[in-house]
């Protein structure tokens, strides 16, 4: 009662929702989340969440503006309501966590025009302990064959005076910016995730759940602490064209107490569908090497030529290193035509069924499969996605017959220069890389690639909205500043950067950042903001089924005692936890091995040195565990020879005890936690 009746004074407070009435209510499974909608006198729809009886996000209005048709936004009036609860534990095939529990109370509500058409849609909210999820479901009706939404009108009105992590939008280099941290009266037109913290300390997430023939949604920033939803445009009337019936994404409030609560909710992936491809054996989660680097260094090119790096000696060289260090793949870029000239921007000479002269696909292909490894295949678009469409069946069905499972795609043009060509020889048409076009051409390429047993990570590519649990071919993306910045990047990553992805980027899901650059230095020696044991603990802190040992062999055979730590980590978990951490501060996880007994725990800092206790409550009771330590050393920083300065010891420990790591400034802490015999 409480709670309903400061929802009810903070509506009638607010500009334009004089005489608002609450018409429907929803609670989380606990009780401590609530939903509350309301319509005011003009029939204008809002909605609120609070918890513990305190605002999150206050009055935020919705609806649609619409290109074809007048506004869908007042005259509204409650038609019918009903209320539903669901509880399953779904298991994943990979991930962070093996077994996900999927918990909420559903309310949906039914709304229609009081006048004219009478056209209707309903808002559907889950409400789960950790967050809540709404979309809006527009059925078939005489008044509303086809929606052009050139507009939609969510609102998130943040209730608290907050921090703000975020990057912007509409920008030309897509995802790839530092985070900003400010005052969320701050903010521009962010990207999702987007994350807060409230000056009381509570942290919500804004994203977007089950991205599917929709533009992806920003957020723009209006007055005081609202945030509007910003349609990505398209090359068409409206940044979205749907014909009746259709559901939107889902909108995600992430909500927890602790920067852990957001790391660990699955919120976002619980609001996705049910695997709809079965059984996906085919692919195993994995760590691979390859000719990447290299070409980042400007040792190698991605054109043929005396520099080269895809030739048929240099892959077998990676072959074998992989095959004796227990690596399952080999990444291989330029291998195919198209890469002379001026490819950036212009893909349409690739052809991803035809390899180089000097690189026997074949050959090389039935070589790893004899030495137990698989090639990683790579088809680089240069945006030319139309051009890219019309090869990638039979591409995919090629990789499939030689044992290729997995494929990094790529899309590097500057944002809104995607090349969409509906018609052979037709016009060209220029598209974001996250508009409603291609949000379906990126669940084309999963859905071909699923019929020929083929894997896909995706970069430059459409933020990761949880598809990954209906299409699980979809391992991986980039959709951040990856490694490769520090080889060449003006700035290269900070080390706020990598800390501050975990509590952002990664709440959206599995990100290939490729980590593991033990040599610390990048193109023409510039420094990377890394310490040595930084690097390792990578792995374990930013989460994929996908890992790449991202250095050359040669630089791995300088560290042998780091390189240790790269061969022994896994890539699949059971369980995954934030043991400490704050947004954009530091961060330590543990996670446990999928199928196995052992646990890794990998910490990372920002630019200032701090100690950081490790409490290791996760260990099961009654084992004693080898803890492998991979730490910095005395007088470690992230500039300069110290960036080297790096120990590897060994512990007995148990549950309960606390192991106090020292992180240096941009430094880490990497660790093996291994059973021992009774």
């Amino acid at each position: 009662m409480k709670a309903l009746k400061f929802g009810i004074l903070l509506a009638l407070a607010l500009p334009g929702f004089v005489h608002a009435e609450q018409v429907a209510q929803a609670t989380s499974p606990d009780g401590r989340i609530v939903v509350q909608l309301d319509l005011n006198s003009e029939g204008r729809l809002a909605y609120r969440v609070l918890r513990d009886g305190k605002p999150v996000i206050a009055d935020s209005r919705l609806g649609f503006i619409l290109r074809n048709d007048r506004q869908l936004l007042r005259n509204l009036q409650l038609d019918r309501q009903s209320s539903s609860s669901f509880d399953e534990t779904w298991e994943q095939p990979w991930g962070e966590r093996r077994f996900v529990r999927n918990h909420y109370n559903e309310l949906r509500a039914d709304f229609a025009e009081k006048d004219r058409d009478h056209r209707r849609f309903s808002m559907v909210f889950r409400v789960f302990d950790d967050g809540v999820g709404f979309r809006y479901d527009v059925p078939k009706q005489p008044g509303l064959a086809e929606a052009k939404i050139v507009q939609e009108l969510t609102e998130f009105a943040v209730a608290r005076p907050s921090t703000a992590w975020w990057i912007p939008a509409y920008q030309w280099n897509r995802e790839e910016y530092l985070y900003n941290r400010t005052p969320l009266s701050q903010v521009g037109v962010a990207q999702t995730p987007i994350t807060l913290r409230a000056d009381d300390g509570l942290h919500v997430t804004l994203h977007e759940a089950a991205l599917v023939d929709y533009a992806g949604m920003n957020l723009a920033k209006g007055e005081g602490q609202v945030l509007h939803a910003s349609l990505t445009p398209g090359s068409g009337p409206a940044p979205v064209v749907r014909a009746t019936p259709f559901q939107t994404p889902w909108r995600t409030i992430q909500i927890g107490e602790r920067a852990a609560d957001l790391v660990e909710s699955s919120l976002v992936l619980n609001l996705n569908e049910p695997n709809r491809l079965g059984d996906v054996g085919w692919f195993k989660p994995h760590k691979y090497v390859g000719v990447w680097w290299s070409l980042h260094l400007d040792k190698e090119t991605w054109a043929t030529g005396p520099r080269h790096g895809a030739t048929t000696e240099n892959t077998k060289r990676y072959i074998d290193f992989a095959a004796a260090n227990g690596f399952r793949g080999v990444l291989v870029e330029g291998w195919n035509v198209g890469w002379d000239g001026d490819w950036f921007a212009n893909g349409w000479d690739f052809d991803f069924r035809k390899p180089t002269p000097d690189y026997d696909l074949r050959g090389l292909a039935a070589y790893a499969k004899a030495k137990g490894v698989h090639l990683i295949g790579h088809h680089e678009t240069g945006c030319a996605v139309s051009h890219y469409e019309r090869q990638m069946d039979e591409a995919f069905a090629l990789f499939d017959t030689i044992g290729i499972d997995a494929v990094k795609t790529g899309y590097v043009c500057d944002a809104g220069q995607i090349e969409r060509q509906d018609v052979a020889k037709g016009p060209v048409l220029r598209e974001w890389h996250e508009g409603q076009w291609m949000s379906n051409h990126h669940l084309r390429v999963v859905q071909d690639a699923a019929r020929h047993h083929v894997a896909i990570n995706a970069h430059e590519p459409i933020k990761d909205t949880g598809l990954r649990r209906t299409y699980p071919n979809w391992i991986s993306r980039e959709g951040a500043r990856g490694q490769e910045f520090n080889a060449w990047g003006d700035p290269p990553n900070t080390p706020e950067h990598e800390v501050t992805l975990v509590y952002t980027r990664m709440l959206a899901g599995p990100m290939d950042y490729t980590p593991g650059v033990v040599s610390l230095t990048g193109k023409n020696g510039q420094e990377i903001g890394s310490t040595l044991a930084r690097q390792l603990a990578l792995y374990v802190a930013l989460y994929s089924p996908i890992q790449m040992a991202a250095d050359l062999p040669e630089h791995y055979a300088q560290h042998p005692d780091a390189f240790r730590f790269i061969k022994d980590v896994a890539v699949d978990w059971d369980e995954s936890h934030l043991i400490a951490g704050e947004v954009g501060e530091y961060a330590a996880i543990a996670r446990k091995q999928r199928g196995d007994a052992a646990w890794f725990i990998g910490a990372i800092n920002d630019r200032h040195a701090r100690t950081v206790p490790l409490r290791l409550d996760f260990l099961d009771a009654g084992k004693r565990y080898r803890a492998e330590i991979y730490r910095d050393g005395e007088g470690a920083d992230w500039q300069g020879d110290a960036r080297f300065r790096f120990v590897r010891e060994e512990r007995t420990v148990k549950r309960g005890d606390v192991l106090d790591a020292w992180l240096a400034g941009g430094g880490g802490v990497a660790v093996r936690l291994v059973p021992l015999p009774r």
